[in-house]
Protein backbone atom coordinates (compact mmCIF):
# COMPACT_ATOMS: atom_id res chain seq x y z
CA UNK A 1 0.00 0.00 0.00
CA UNK A 2 1.58 3.40 -1.10
CA UNK A 3 2.45 5.95 2.30
CA UNK A 4 1.14 9.53 2.65
CA UNK A 5 2.65 11.85 0.26
CA UNK A 6 4.24 14.42 2.36
CA UNK A 7 3.45 17.23 0.53
CA UNK A 8 -0.32 16.28 0.61
CA UNK A 9 -0.10 16.12 4.04
CA UNK A 10 2.04 19.12 4.47
CA UNK A 11 -1.35 20.72 2.96
CA UNK A 12 -3.78 19.58 4.46
CA UNK A 13 -2.30 20.35 8.11
CA UNK A 14 -1.75 23.78 7.06
CA UNK A 15 -5.80 24.07 5.85
CA UNK A 16 -6.65 22.68 9.12
CA UNK A 17 -4.54 24.58 11.10
CA UNK A 18 -6.53 27.60 9.52
CA UNK A 19 -9.71 26.28 9.97
CA UNK A 20 -10.28 23.20 12.53
CA UNK A 21 -13.43 23.24 13.38
CA UNK A 22 -14.74 24.10 9.66
CA UNK A 23 -16.79 21.57 7.25
CA UNK A 24 -15.02 20.77 4.70
CA UNK A 25 -17.63 22.80 2.05
CA UNK A 26 -16.76 25.80 4.16
CA UNK A 27 -13.12 25.51 4.21
CA UNK A 28 -13.14 24.75 0.28
CA UNK A 29 -15.12 28.02 -0.23
CA UNK A 30 -13.23 30.10 1.79
CA UNK A 31 -10.22 28.86 0.61
CA UNK A 32 -11.01 29.02 -3.27
CA UNK A 33 -9.75 25.28 -3.24
CA UNK A 34 -11.85 21.90 -5.01
CA UNK A 35 -14.01 20.49 -2.55
CA UNK A 36 -13.51 17.01 -4.00
CA UNK A 37 -9.89 16.90 -3.94
CA UNK A 38 -10.11 18.63 -0.59
CA UNK A 39 -12.46 15.60 0.08
CA UNK A 40 -10.07 12.86 -1.23
CA UNK A 41 -7.21 14.03 0.60
CA UNK A 42 -9.12 13.89 4.16
CA UNK A 43 -10.90 10.87 3.66
CA UNK A 44 -7.12 9.22 2.89
CA UNK A 45 -5.45 11.01 5.89
CA UNK A 46 -7.15 12.37 8.35
CA UNK A 47 -7.44 10.15 11.51
CA UNK A 48 -4.74 8.21 10.25
CA UNK A 49 -1.99 9.85 9.83
CA UNK A 50 -3.01 13.37 10.75
CA UNK A 51 -5.73 14.87 13.45
CA UNK A 52 -6.78 17.62 14.98
CA UNK A 53 -6.75 17.96 18.60
CA UNK A 54 -7.86 20.80 21.18
CA UNK A 55 -5.05 22.52 22.76
CA UNK A 56 -5.99 22.85 26.29
CA UNK A 57 -4.54 25.18 29.03
CA UNK A 58 -4.00 22.96 32.07
CA UNK A 59 -3.48 25.99 34.59
CA UNK A 60 -7.13 26.85 34.38
CA UNK A 61 -8.09 23.55 34.74
CA UNK A 62 -6.34 23.63 37.95
CA UNK A 63 -3.78 20.69 37.12
CA UNK A 64 -0.16 20.38 37.54
CA UNK A 65 2.02 19.00 34.75
CA UNK A 66 4.85 16.28 36.07
CA UNK A 67 7.15 14.02 34.74
CA UNK A 68 8.32 11.00 36.75
CA UNK A 69 10.90 7.65 36.41
CA UNK A 70 10.28 4.72 38.43
CA UNK A 71 12.54 1.94 39.01
CA UNK A 72 10.90 -1.56 37.92
CA UNK A 73 12.03 -5.01 37.23
CA UNK A 74 11.59 -5.41 33.45
CA UNK A 75 10.11 -8.59 33.31
CA UNK A 76 7.05 -6.16 35.04
CA UNK A 77 6.90 -3.50 33.07
CA UNK A 78 3.89 -3.84 31.18
CA UNK A 79 2.10 -4.94 34.33
CA UNK A 80 2.73 -2.08 35.61
CA UNK A 81 2.65 0.19 33.38
CA UNK A 82 -1.11 -1.53 32.73
CA UNK A 83 -1.92 -0.26 36.50
CA UNK A 84 -0.71 3.13 36.31
CA UNK A 85 -2.75 4.02 33.17
CA UNK A 86 -6.05 2.70 34.90
CA UNK A 87 -5.39 6.05 36.75
CA UNK A 88 -6.55 8.84 34.31
CA UNK A 89 -4.48 11.13 35.99
CA UNK A 90 -1.60 9.43 34.18
CA UNK A 91 -1.13 10.31 30.83
CA UNK A 92 1.40 8.18 29.56
CA UNK A 93 3.97 5.62 31.01
CA UNK A 94 6.89 4.12 28.76
CA UNK A 95 9.99 1.98 29.22
CA UNK A 96 13.43 3.60 29.46
CA UNK A 97 16.55 2.91 30.85
CA UNK A 98 19.22 5.04 32.34
CA UNK A 99 19.46 6.97 35.42
CA UNK A 100 16.38 5.04 36.54
CA UNK A 101 15.64 1.56 35.05
CA UNK A 102 11.85 0.90 34.22
CA UNK A 103 9.31 3.58 33.40
CA UNK A 104 9.34 6.97 32.46
CA UNK A 105 5.14 8.72 32.83
CA UNK A 106 3.83 12.14 32.86
CA UNK A 107 1.11 12.76 34.87
CA UNK A 108 -1.24 15.62 35.88
CA UNK A 109 -2.56 16.26 39.89
CA UNK A 110 -5.21 18.65 41.02
CA UNK A 111 -3.34 22.19 42.60
CA UNK A 112 -5.35 20.77 45.80
CA UNK A 113 -3.42 17.65 45.75
CA UNK A 114 -0.08 18.17 44.68
CA UNK A 115 1.68 17.17 48.07
CA UNK A 116 0.08 13.38 47.28
CA UNK A 117 2.14 13.02 43.53
CA UNK A 118 4.34 10.89 45.43
CA UNK A 119 2.06 8.40 47.38
CA UNK A 120 0.69 7.85 43.67
CA UNK A 121 3.64 6.72 42.98
CA UNK A 122 4.36 4.33 45.59
CA UNK A 123 1.42 2.55 44.70
CA UNK A 124 4.00 1.46 41.82
CA UNK A 125 7.63 1.54 42.78
CA UNK A 126 9.59 2.18 46.01
CA UNK A 127 12.44 3.65 43.52
CA UNK A 128 11.05 6.48 41.95
CA UNK A 129 11.80 10.32 41.14
CA UNK A 130 9.35 13.30 40.07
CA UNK A 131 9.60 17.00 39.28
CA UNK A 132 6.80 19.23 38.09
CA UNK A 133 7.07 20.63 34.89
CA UNK A 134 6.15 23.90 33.10
CA UNK A 135 5.97 25.18 29.37
CA UNK A 136 9.79 26.34 28.32
CA UNK A 137 10.27 29.82 28.75
CA UNK A 138 8.81 29.62 32.46
CA UNK A 139 6.56 32.91 33.34
CA UNK A 140 6.36 32.04 36.75
CA UNK A 141 2.49 31.75 36.88
CA UNK A 142 0.78 30.33 40.03
CA UNK A 143 -2.27 30.85 39.47
CA UNK A 144 -4.20 27.73 38.86
CA UNK A 145 -7.83 27.72 38.54
CA UNK A 146 -10.43 25.38 39.56
CA UNK A 147 -12.09 22.64 38.08
CA UNK A 148 -16.03 23.65 38.54
CA UNK A 149 -17.75 22.65 35.54
CA UNK A 150 -20.19 20.16 35.24
CA UNK A 151 -19.52 16.59 34.35
CA UNK A 152 -20.69 16.55 30.99
CA UNK A 153 -17.81 19.24 30.36
CA UNK A 154 -15.48 17.23 30.93
CA UNK A 155 -16.75 14.40 28.65
CA UNK A 156 -16.83 17.00 26.02
CA UNK A 157 -12.68 18.22 26.43
CA UNK A 158 -12.16 14.37 26.31
CA UNK A 159 -13.94 13.84 23.10
CA UNK A 160 -12.42 17.48 21.17
CA UNK A 161 -8.85 16.46 23.00
CA UNK A 162 -9.09 12.78 20.85
CA UNK A 163 -10.59 14.95 17.73
CA UNK A 164 -11.43 18.19 18.05
CA UNK A 165 -13.52 17.58 14.17
CA UNK A 166 -16.03 14.75 15.80
CA UNK A 167 -19.21 16.11 14.06
CA UNK A 168 -21.52 17.86 16.29
CA UNK A 169 -24.05 15.41 15.97
CA UNK A 170 -22.60 12.71 17.44
CA UNK A 171 -20.94 14.81 20.03
CA UNK A 172 -24.82 15.85 20.85
CA UNK A 173 -25.92 12.01 20.56
CA UNK A 174 -23.19 10.78 23.16
CA UNK A 175 -23.99 14.12 25.59
CA UNK A 176 -27.51 13.70 25.14
CA UNK A 177 -27.76 17.59 24.15
CA UNK A 178 -28.77 19.57 21.47
CA UNK A 179 -26.43 20.90 18.63
CA UNK A 180 -26.70 23.99 19.86
CA UNK A 181 -26.37 23.29 23.62
CA UNK A 182 -22.93 21.50 22.23
CA UNK A 183 -22.15 24.86 20.44
CA UNK A 184 -22.57 26.81 23.63
CA UNK A 185 -20.38 24.51 25.56
CA UNK A 186 -17.62 24.83 23.06
CA UNK A 187 -17.57 28.05 23.13
CA UNK A 188 -17.67 28.57 26.87
CA UNK A 189 -14.99 25.97 26.88
CA UNK A 190 -13.16 28.81 24.48
CA UNK A 191 -14.16 31.75 26.13
CA UNK A 192 -13.27 30.79 29.16
CA UNK A 193 -9.32 29.92 27.79
CA UNK A 194 -9.97 26.41 29.14
CA UNK A 195 -9.95 25.42 25.29
CA UNK A 196 -6.97 27.87 24.10
CA UNK A 197 -6.75 26.53 20.56
CA UNK A 198 -6.53 23.67 17.89
CA UNK A 199 -3.75 21.77 16.51
CA UNK A 200 -3.50 20.02 13.35
CA UNK A 201 -0.27 17.41 13.47
CA UNK A 202 0.95 14.68 12.19
CA UNK A 203 0.47 11.26 13.67
CA UNK A 204 3.06 9.15 11.64
CA UNK A 205 5.59 7.27 13.24
CA UNK A 206 8.84 8.06 12.42
CA UNK A 207 10.33 8.47 16.18
CA UNK A 208 10.36 5.03 18.48
CA UNK A 209 13.10 6.14 20.81
CA UNK A 210 13.51 9.37 22.71
CA UNK A 211 16.78 10.53 24.66
CA UNK A 212 15.64 12.64 28.10
CA UNK A 213 18.19 14.43 29.89
CA UNK A 214 17.33 16.36 32.79
CA UNK A 215 19.59 19.51 34.02
CA UNK A 216 20.12 22.29 36.59
CA UNK A 217 21.81 24.57 34.05
CA UNK A 218 20.38 24.99 30.16
CA UNK A 219 23.04 25.62 27.60
CA UNK A 220 21.16 26.96 25.08
CA UNK A 221 23.71 25.58 22.70
CA UNK A 222 21.44 22.72 22.57
CA UNK A 223 18.56 24.47 21.13
CA UNK A 224 20.68 25.65 17.97
CA UNK A 225 22.58 22.82 17.76
CA UNK A 226 19.65 20.19 17.27
CA UNK A 227 17.03 22.93 16.01
CA UNK A 228 16.71 20.58 12.69
CA UNK A 229 15.71 17.55 15.20
CA UNK A 230 12.52 17.29 16.93
CA UNK A 231 13.59 18.18 20.43
CA UNK A 232 11.35 19.62 23.25
CA UNK A 233 12.20 21.88 26.29
CA UNK A 234 10.98 22.00 29.83
CA UNK A 235 10.92 23.82 32.76
CA UNK A 236 11.30 21.54 36.47
CA UNK A 237 10.82 24.75 39.29
CA UNK A 238 13.05 24.02 41.53
CA UNK A 239 15.29 22.00 40.01
CA UNK A 240 16.28 23.27 36.27
CA UNK A 241 15.59 21.69 32.85
CA UNK A 242 13.82 18.63 30.83
CA UNK A 243 15.08 18.21 27.58
CA UNK A 244 13.51 15.13 25.38
CA UNK A 245 15.17 14.63 21.81
CA UNK A 246 12.77 11.92 19.49
CA UNK A 247 14.68 9.92 16.90
CA UNK A 248 14.12 6.27 15.20
CA UNK A 249 15.99 3.44 16.22
CA UNK A 250 17.90 2.85 12.91
CA UNK A 251 19.48 5.78 13.78
CA UNK A 252 22.79 5.20 16.02
CA UNK A 253 22.13 5.62 19.53
CA UNK A 254 25.69 5.35 21.36
CA UNK A 255 26.13 8.74 19.03
CA UNK A 256 23.09 10.24 20.45
CA UNK A 257 24.06 9.64 23.76
CA UNK A 258 27.59 10.49 23.57
CA UNK A 259 26.31 13.99 21.73
CA UNK A 260 23.43 14.64 24.07
CA UNK A 261 25.15 13.83 27.72
CA UNK A 262 26.99 16.88 26.90
CA UNK A 263 24.40 18.97 28.00
CA UNK A 264 22.49 16.92 30.51
CA UNK A 265 23.47 15.81 34.07
CA UNK A 266 20.96 12.68 33.86
CA UNK A 267 20.13 10.81 30.66
CA UNK A 268 17.94 8.15 30.47
CA UNK A 269 16.60 6.27 27.09
CA UNK A 270 12.72 6.09 26.30
CA UNK A 271 11.06 3.62 23.97
CA UNK A 272 7.77 3.50 22.23
CA UNK A 273 6.77 0.28 22.15
CA UNK A 274 3.43 -0.32 20.13
CA UNK A 275 2.01 -2.29 23.11
CA UNK A 276 2.02 0.30 25.29
CA UNK A 277 1.00 2.84 22.98
CA UNK A 278 -1.95 0.72 22.84
CA UNK A 279 -2.69 0.96 26.60
CA UNK A 280 -1.89 4.58 26.78
CA UNK A 281 -3.70 5.50 23.48
CA UNK A 282 -6.81 3.26 25.50
CA UNK A 283 -6.28 5.44 28.74
CA UNK A 284 -6.63 8.75 26.65
CA UNK A 285 -9.55 8.20 25.14
CA UNK A 286 -11.78 8.78 28.60
CA UNK A 287 -8.79 10.38 30.71
CA UNK A 288 -10.79 13.98 31.37
CA UNK A 289 -14.22 12.24 31.99
CA UNK A 290 -12.66 9.63 34.89
CA UNK A 291 -10.51 12.11 36.46
CA UNK A 292 -13.71 14.39 37.09
CA UNK A 293 -16.27 14.43 39.89
CA UNK A 294 -19.82 13.23 38.41
CA UNK A 295 -21.47 15.65 40.67
CA UNK A 296 -19.57 18.75 38.97
CA UNK A 297 -17.66 19.69 42.55
CA UNK A 298 -14.03 19.72 41.06
CA UNK A 299 -11.33 16.72 40.20
CA UNK A 300 -11.43 12.98 41.74
CA UNK A 301 -8.45 11.80 44.15
CA UNK A 302 -5.25 10.95 42.43
CA UNK A 303 -5.24 8.00 45.15
CA UNK A 304 -8.67 6.43 43.95
CA UNK A 305 -7.34 4.54 41.28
Amino acid sequence: MQGPVEEELEFLVKVLERYPLDSLRKIAEKEGINYYRLKRLYDRYYGKYLHVSAVLSLRRMGLRSFVGFLSVPSDRLMEVAARMVQNPFISYANPAFGFKNGLSVIFLVPDDQRELAGKMLEKYSNDYEYYEARAYPYNGNDNFGRWNLDYDYAVLIGILKANARTPITEIARKLGKSRPTVRYMINRLIDEGIISGFSAYFDVNVHDRAVIGLTQHLNEEVLERFEEHEISVAVLPGYGYFLEWYFSSKEDLGSKILEFSNYVEKLIIEYFDPAFKEINDRNMRTRYERMARKDGKGWRSILEF
